[in-house]
């Protein structure tokens, strides 16, 4: 069983998603998984992706995992697909194994079928289309002033670790204009706390959600059953 670190706090609502479906899968196939959690700043990550401060915000990741490390850590998993924005330049460094999200995401998206697909999420996520790590399907973005009116809400979530009605609404109106006015067949939930808006919820369109799947492939990391394209 491999012990997994988690950065989390980016944002607290989404750190405590992927700590329940980790344990859920875990005692669902009657293990106990090795973890351990260190909180990260949401408010710093915020800054340093607005200004594509990489550097930062991989030396910020790289401190938490050297505690991750000491505490018996074989690798680091980010809480965040805003966080992953950093990946490359945080995997230089990191004195530990650093999973990355995006490839299973991909994946999922080409067992899905889907060749147009809309995306939600911070700005950094939706303008670079993830990064520009999907290859499976054309990416549509939010139109006009929507792209800014889902990034501010998102935030203000994440922030809050709180969902209003009115924040839900723009997600499932802007979701459900990219499905029928855009040509999106599914809409990828780019933002990990954008479980705290979907999650129980009926919004109208088909969703692909990249904290679920990241989930599911940090568990089977952990058991030993992950590709090794899962790493950076």
């Amino acid at each position: 069983m491999m012990h997994i670190g988690l950065i989390g706090g980016i944002g607290p609502g989404a750190t405590e998603y992927y700590y329940r479906g980790i344990v859920a899968r875990h005692r669902a196939a009657g293990t106990s998984p090795e973890l351990t959690i260190v909180h990260a700043d949401v408010r710093e990550l915020g800054r340093n992706a607005a200004n594509d401060d990489r550097v930062s915000q991989a030396k910020a990741f790289a401190h938490l995992t050297q505690r991750l490390a000491a505490a018996g850590a074989d690798a680091v998993a980010i809480t965040s697909m805003g966080g992953h924005f950093c990946l490359r330049e945080f995997a230089a460094i990191s004195p530990l194994a650093v999973h990355n999200a995006i490839p299973a995401v991909d994946a999922a998206i080409r067992q899905r079928g889907v060749r147009t697909i809309g995306i939600l999420g911070t700005m950094t996520v939706m303008r670079t289309h993830l990064y520009g790590m999907i290859s499976s399907a054309n990416v549509v973005l939010p139109p006009g002033d929507a792209l800014q009116r889902v990034h501010d809400t998102y935030i203000a979530m994440a922030e809050e670790v709180r969902v209003t009605d009115e924040r839900r609404g723009v997600f499932f109106s802007v979701g459900r204009q990219m499905c029928d006015a855009q040509g999106a067949e599914a809409v990828m939930l780019g933002g990990t706390d954008l479980c705290l808006a979907f999650d129980g919820q009926d919004c109208g369109f088909p969703t692909i959600d990249c904290a679920a799947i990241h989930v599911e492939a940090i568990y089977r990391w952990s058991v030993g059953d992950g590709p090794a394209s899962l790493q950076t």
